[in-house]
């Protein structure tokens, strides 16, 4: 039994290697499609299964992705970190709000001073549509936040650093499970103000103002984890707006 899940465990690896492999030798780039299954598991004298098993782990490292009817590529697009092991320690070890924005201030603000260097066109006018659309969603939180997260993503994009990009990624998935359970508790007052700091982001990075860039990040990140720290204490006569009823 040992011996047979050794060879299996090694079979898989040797798909993961293949690819990798091919990978580095710039014989896959950024959205190639994959050989079929039955052709890899040809070229690498392994069951299909196998291949399979495979290419699920390589797509839960974001390295491929699948696309129903079509067939396994390379993703199009800065690289994805998975957010499940992120999610695990999270839980393991019981990350902190204030650990969270920190982590956030350390990425965001210096993606906002980069993305005002080198932002193109094109990922400015994405930008600038996530802020529009964060003021046309200020009567449902839900729908806000998922701009929200959308305006932090393409800021990060306009970065034109992968890496950078990846890591905003991936704790953006996590920010996102955890504050959608208290997005409805948002007031009207806390809505207009982040997106209006999210607008006058937008706006230094058009200006190419690098240090206003990163400034008003760090301004709009501290803002809202003051406030978030205040919400489990769920006060609905503070001033500031009325707090919203939550969503059925």
């Amino acid at each position: 039994m040992e011996s047979t899940t050794r060879t299996r465990q090694g079979s898989t690896e040797q798909v993961i290697t293949h690819i990798r492999d091919r990978i580095a030798r710039r014989e896959l780039r950024p959205g190639d499609r994959l050989p079929p299954e039955r052709e890899l598991a040809t070229q690498l004298g392994v069951s299909r299964p196998t291949v399979r098993a495979g290419l699920r782990a390589l797509a839960a490292m974001g390295v491929i992705e699948s696309r129903h009817g079509s067939g396994t590529y390379i993703p199009v697009g800065p690289p994805r970190l998975g957010s499940e092991p992120l999610s695990f320690l999270a839980a393991l070890h019981g990350f902190t709000r204030e650990e969270m924005y920190e982590a956030r201030r350390v990425l965001e603000v210096s993606a906002a001073g980069l993305a005002a260097e080198r932002a193109t066109h094109e990922d400015l006018a994405e930008i600038a549509e996530e802020v529009a659309s964060l003021f046309a969603a200020m009567n449902d939180p839900l729908e806000f936040l998922v701009h929200d997260i959308r305006f932090h993503r393409a800021v990060a994009a306009a970065a034109h650093n992968p890496i950078i990009a990846s890591l905003v990624e991936m704790v953006s998935a996590l920010y996102y499970e955890r504050r959608r359970e208290t997005a409805t508790l948002a007031t009207d007052r806390n809505l207009h103000d982040a997106a209006e700091l999210h607008r006058r982001v937008y706006q230094a990075i058009r200006s190419r103002d690098v240090d206003q860039a990163r400034e008003l990040m760090n301004e709009h990140l501290l803002h809202s984890a003051a406030y978030q720290a205040e919400e489990p204490q769920g006060r609905p006569g503070k001033p500031g707006g009325r707090r919203r009823p939550p969503a059925h």
